[in-house]
């Protein structure tokens, strides 16, 4: 069988510069597999799509370790899944206006309202994240 169209996976080298190629990533995916959807729903899955890179990073790699997206889409819902090799997982931190980082699940909780969740895989965890079509 012939891919067509963006692949929905990509893996990404632990790197703070990866979050970019990720968002790259997640609005090519969208654009073309979802040609109907919203710029608020594709604007919403780039987001979900960052933070959770971004956390994965960060919380959950070292150096050379590799962060998995993988994705998936039609009409009704955008689903996101990242995965790291560190079976840690997300904690909620309280709101801060003093920090820059701690954002990631309260911006989960907003955009994927009872739709996101974490599991464990063989070697690591799982983070997703499905966006409701608006």
């Amino acid at each position: 069988m012939v891919q067509v169209g963006p692949p929905p996976v990509l893996l990404l080298a632990s790197d703070p510069e990866s979050a970019k190629a990720a968002r790259d990533f997640a609005r090519e995916y969208v654009d073309y597999h979802v040609p109907g959807a919203s710029e608020d729903h594709v604007e919403a899955v780039v987001l979900v799509t960052c933070e959770l890179v971004t956390n994965a990073i960060r919380y959950g790699t070292e150096l050379d370790d590799l962060v998995r997206v993988v994705l998936d889409a039609d009409d009704s819902r955008t689903r996101v899944e990242v995965q790291d090799p560190v079976r840690r997982r997300p904690r909620p931190r309280p709101e801060s206006h003093e920090r820059d980082r701690g954002r990631g699940l309260i911006i989960l909780d907003a955009l994927c309202p009872n739709a996101w969740g974490v599991y464990d895989i063989p070697l690591g965890k799982a983070v997703w994240a499905e966006v409701r079509a608006s």
